[in-house]
């Protein structure tokens, strides 16, 4: 059977120690048998690795910051569409989803298609907001404090026991185990993020998480629980090994038959000691550990792109348990005119 031909864009090309899911993605993506690729690599730094991984992208482009408004981000990918014809784009960032999200419809008149939540799927599930989306959804959830501003940290040890996790709009988590580490975690995270800064009961147990697809009906396309292995100070799994977990399947196809979610989506739990789950975050695209699901026997980058080009896909309900991944770093060596390529003209 002969391959499709097709034209991919993906962000998230940062593959450092808090890595974005492009890289594993585009890897995900080339195991496909069903499609002849070109990969497009959209970047937001000069010094993001995917650019300089040979092999990887066929053309990589510059694109400004979704904080610049989205007007300018759409825009941008429009100019890059003229003369590359992309057929599907792929975002990785939280950050950059609203701009995206709020386009669909710009996006796809000019043929560009994507598979992103809904606004308000994106909105409601949002850190501030988790514990009514417990409520609404039948899921456990750490109770939660939103801060507009230090002055409210005193109210802290009114709700909470210490310690508590510390938590940033898009990213970021510190555990404090006193007000002045809040009070430190609390500047860092404002000053990258914003406000509000969420303050979310610790609770103590085994961090497991499930990679999941949604086809904006209420079925579950793919589902993978992982359990971290090796976590790295900035929280992100180095190490981890594919689950046989029944309860935590349930748990995902409940939440993407309610709330009929479409797209990728990574659910954060903890497993407690008594066998409880409670739901941490959900972050509403593909997580940077994908390949780990892959290597399962589910590649949800394949299917996400078949379902954004319309196809009906059936649930895909067997991978294999006892999967372990583990990351690790190697210096690429550049010359320097690639570097200054991208810099100074914004492609390459």
């Amino acid at each position: 059977m002969s391959k499709i031909k097709i034209t991919i864009a993906v962000t998230g090309l940062n593959n450092t120690d808090n890595p974005g899911p492009g890289v594993p993605v585009i890897r995900s993506l080339k195991e496909s048998e069903l499609f002849d690729l070109r990969i497009i690599g959209l970047v937001y730094e000069t010094l993001e690795p995917g650019i300089y991984m040979e092999g990887l992208c066929n053309k990589i482009f510059q694109i400004p910051y979704p904080s610049s408004g989205s007007d300018l981000l759409i825009e941008r990918i429009e100019e890059i569409h003229q003369h590359e014809k992309i057929d599907v784009l792929i975002p990785n960032f939280d950050a950059e989803l609203f701009s995206f999200m709020k386009n669909e419809e710009r996006l796809l008149s000019k043929g560009i298609h994507t598979f992103l939540p809904t606004m308000k799927q994106f909105q409601e599930r949002d850190k501030d907001r988790l514990p009514e989306f417990g409520k609404k959804y039948g899921v456990k959830v750490p109770e939660s404090l939103n801060l507009g501003s230090m002055n409210q940290i005193s109210e802290i040890k009114e709700k909470f026991e210490y310690p508590v996790m510390v938590k940033g709009k898009f990213y970021d988590a510190y555990m404090a185990y006193n007000p002045e580490q809040v009070k430190q975690a609390f500047n860092k995270i404002s000053s990258k993020w914003g406000l509000p800064v969420i303050i979310q009961e610790f609770v103590k147990g085994t961090e497991v998480n499930v990679i999941a697809l949604g086809d904006g009906h209420g079925n579950t396309i793919a589902a993978v629980p992982m359990r971290k292995q090796y976590i790295t100070d900035k929280g992100k799994a180095w190490g981890g090994i594919t689950l046989s977990d029944d309860k935590m399947l349930e748990i995902t196809r409940s939440l993407i038959r309610k709330t009929n979610w479409k797209g990728g989506m990574e659910l954060e739990l903890i497993k407690t000691v008594e066998g409880d789950y409670y739901l941490i975050e959900i972050n509403p695209r593909i997580p940077a550990w994908v390949y780990l699901a892959v290597g399962a026997g589910q590649n949800i980058p394949e299917a996400l792109v078949r379902l954004a080009l319309g196809e009906e896909l059936a649930p895909m309900h067997s991978y294999h348990s006892g999967k372990m991944f583990v990351r690790y770093s190697y210096d690429i060596i550049v010359d320097l005119e690639k570097f200054e390529t991208i810099a100074m003209k914004g492609e390459i």
